[in-house]
C-alpha cells in the first residue's frame, strides 16, 4: 500500500511539474499546429524519461550520465514550473490592459522562456563558481583572549557527484588556504556515491592547510552510501573525523572545544555506532571551555541548546539551492542560514559550498564562511 501511494505521488508531481509549463509554453498560446505537436512531444519525453533517469542516476546503479541528465532536468523544470505559475499575474495585467488573444498567452510564454533561461544561465555559474567568502564575527563570552580572533573557515554539502568537479576542489582547497585560517570545518554532505567513484574528487582536500585542526562529520548523504568508508577516508587524508567525539585546541593558555555529531539519519543506517550521540561528544568535557558543535542539520540546535553548547556549526539547507524551494525547507528546520540564537546556543548556517542534483543555484548563493571567534 506504501508503494502505491509513493508511485501515485511520483505520478501526481510529475505530471503537475511538466504539466504547467507545457501549458503555458505550448498549450496556451495556440502555436501552429507543427510548433505545438513538437512542443508535447518534447515535454512528454522529458516527462516519462525523468523519474528513469533518476532512478538510474541516484539509485542503486548510480549511472553517473543518467544522474547528469536527470539533475539538470529536474533543475530546468522546477524553474521553468515556478515562472509559469508566477506569470499568471502577467496574464492578468495584460488582460485588464485589453491584450487580446493570441497575443497575450504568447507574450507570457515568451516572458517565462526568457526568465528561466536567464536564472539558469546565472545559476549555473553561481553553482559552478569557487563560493565568495562570507565573513562574520562571533563573540562567545567563555572564549579566553588567547583564542581571540581565532579563524575558522567553514566548508559543507560539497556533494562530490556524478559531475567531475576535482579541478572545482582543487580551486576550492587554494581559496581556503589564501584565508590562511586557523581551523577548517566541514560540516558534512561530502560527496554522493563510494568512495572508489568520487575519491578523485574529494582527495585534493588533504591539501587544506590549518594549524590548529581540520574537523569533519558525516551529513545525510554520506549515509545514503557508505558514511564509515569516507570517514576513514577523510582521517587517511588528514582531518580529524568528529564521529560523536571532540577535540581540545589551545592558542596561549585559551581552550575551545571542537565536538562533532553525526546527522540523525546515521540511526537508521544499520552501522554499528551512528547516529547523532551528543552526549558521547561531550563526555568529560570542562564547563568552563567553549563549545563549537559541527551537527550537520541545523535542527539539531534542539539539542545543543540543551547542553548549553555556545556554537552550533551546521549546512544541510543550501539556503534553498533553487528559489522558491526555501519554503519546503523552512518546514522541516529552523533557519536557512546565516548567525541565529537559539537560547544559549548560537548557531550558524552555511548555505554550502557546493550543490546537490541540478547544477544551478538561484537566489541561494553558494559560500566559505568564514567565522571569527571574538572573546567578551
Amino acid at each position: 500500500m506504501v508503494g502505491v501511494r509513493r508511485a501515485a505521488f511520483v505520478v501526481a508531481a510529475v505530471l503537475l511539474l511538466f504539466g504547467e509549463p507545457w501549458s503555458v509554453l505550448v498549450l496556451l498560446p495556440d502555436w501552429p499546429v507543427a510548433a505545438t505537436v513538437s512542443g508535447t512531444v518534447v515535454f512528454a519525453v522529458a516527462a516519462l524519461s525523468f523519474p528513469v533517469l533518476m532512478v538510474l542516476g541516484h539509485g542503486p546503479k548510480q549511472n553517473d550520465a543518467a544522474a547528469r541528465i536527470g539533475d539538470v532536468t529536474l533543475g530546468t523544470v522546477w524553474v521553468l514550473f515556478t515562472w509559469s505559475v508566477l506569470t499568471h499575474v502577467l496574464r492578468l495585467i495584460l488582460l485588464v490592459s485589453g491584450v487580446d488573444d493570441p497575443a497575450r498567452p504568447r507574450i507570457v510564454a515568451a516572458v517565462t522562456l526568457a526568465v528561466a533561461a536567464v536564472l539558469l544561465v546565472s545559476g549555473n555559474r553561481i553553482a559552478m563558481r569557487v563560493p565568495p567568502v562570507k565573513a562574520v564575527d562571533v563573540v562567545l563570552p567563555k572564549l579566553g583572549p588567547g583564542l581571540d580572533g581565532l579563524r575558522v573557515a567553514v566548508v559543507t554539502d560539497t556533494h562530490y557527484g556524478p559531475l567531475d568537479r576535482t579541478r572545482w576542489s582543487e580551486r576550492l582547497v587554494a581559496e581556503l588556504n589564501r584565508l590562511r585560517p586557523d581551523v577548517v570545518c566541514h560540516a558534512g554532505d561530502l560527496a554522493d556515491g563510494s568512495v572508489a567513484k568520487r575519491r578523485k574528487q574529494v582527495d585534493p582536500l588533504g591539501g587544506v592547510q590549518a594549524p590548529l585542526g581540520r574537523f569533519y562529520i558525516t551529513g545525510n548523504h554520506e549515509y545514503f552510501g557508505e558514511a564509515q568508508a569516507w570517514l576513514d577516508h577523510m582521517a587517511s587524508l588528514g582531518w580529524d573525523t568528529l564521529h560523536n567525539r571532540s577535540t581540545l585546541i589551545e592558542r596561549d593558555g585559551a581552550r575551545l572545544l571542537f565536538a562533532g555529531i553525526d546527522d540523525p539519519t546515521g540511526a537508521a543506517s544499520g552501522l554499528p555506532g551512528h547516529g547523532p550521540d551528543l552526549a558521547a561528544a561531550l563526555d568529560g568535557s570542562d564547563p568552563d571551555v567553549p563549545v563549537v558543535l559541527l551537527a550537520h542539520q541545523p535542527k539539531q540546535v534542539a539539542q545543543a541548546r540543551e547542553e548549553n553548547v555556545d556554537l552550533q556549526i551546521s549546512g544541510h539547507t543550501h539556503g534553498g539551492q533553487i528559489w522558491p524551494f526555501h519554503l519546503l525547507v523552512r518546514l522541516d528546520q529552523p533557519t536557512l542560514s546565516g548567525l541565529t540564537r537559539h537560547g544559549p546556543t548560537q548557531l550558524y548556517n552555511s548555505r554550502g559550498s557546493g550543490f546537490w542534483g541540478p547544477p544551478f543555484r538561484v537566489f541561494a548563493p553558494n559560500e566559505i564562511a568564514l567565522l571569527t571567534l571574538r572573546s567578551a
